[in-house]
């Protein structure tokens, strides 16, 4: 595996949305500039809040697209193409449906699970075949529910068990960096 040398955080920008399931992405990725001491600067021409520094001696670009989810894919797009970012070395962070909160998985590759962020990455980068590390938030159950529940608030209990989840990947964000995803997704896959 090629290391990591774009990660993606997915959310809403603006208050109202801070913290609902839907920006776990969001969440995940400000702990990890803040572990890393990288601060976001908004970049215009990359729709979003940047951030750029060195980790483990590989230089490494941090991206919270401020599009809205459904359009994220512009400012992935737009940041990959300019640094010349292979879709192998950019890893999306997100809220994930179909596992339950406090579950936490790492994979390359794969549909976009009706999840609109990622409908649109893939179709702005061509390809499914990017890293996802996925956060667990749990399913409403209905269908029709889907939008409602991604746009809320997880429960208190819920919230404790996605912030479990999300500690365990960032104990093992240095070795997805390092392109090590095999000894990364069995540390995080076997807790």
């Amino acid at each position: 595996m090629s290391s990591i040398r774009l990660i993606v955080g997915l959310g809403n920008p603006g208050r109202e949305y801070e913290n609902t399931r839907h920006n776990a992405g969001f969440w995940w990725l400000d702990e990890f500039a803040r572990m890393h001491n990288l601060s976001f600067r908004s970049e215009a021409k990359f729709h979003g809040l940047a951030a750029r520094g060195q980790l483990h001696g590989r230089e490494i670009f941090l991206l919270k697209p401020q599009t809205f989810m459904n359009v994220s894919g512009r400012a992935v797009g737009a940041l990959a193409q300019f640094y010349k970012i292979a879709p192998a070395e950019i890893l999306v962070v997100h809220d994930e449906l179909d596992l339950p909160p406090g579950s936490a998985k790492l994979k390359l590759g794969g549909g976009h699970g009706g999840h609109n962020g990622l409908k649109d990455i893939i179709a702005h980068l061509g390809t499914k075949d990017f890293w996802r590390l996925r956060l667990g938030i749990g399913h409403p159950g209905e269908r029709s529910e889907v939008s409602n529940f991604v746009l809320n608030d997880p429960r208190r209990e819920e919230r404790a068990l996605i912030d479990e989840a999300m500690q365990r990947a960032q104990d093992v964000a240095h070795l997805v960096v390092e392109g090590k995803s095999e000894a990364a997704m069995l540390k995080l896959h076997s807790a």
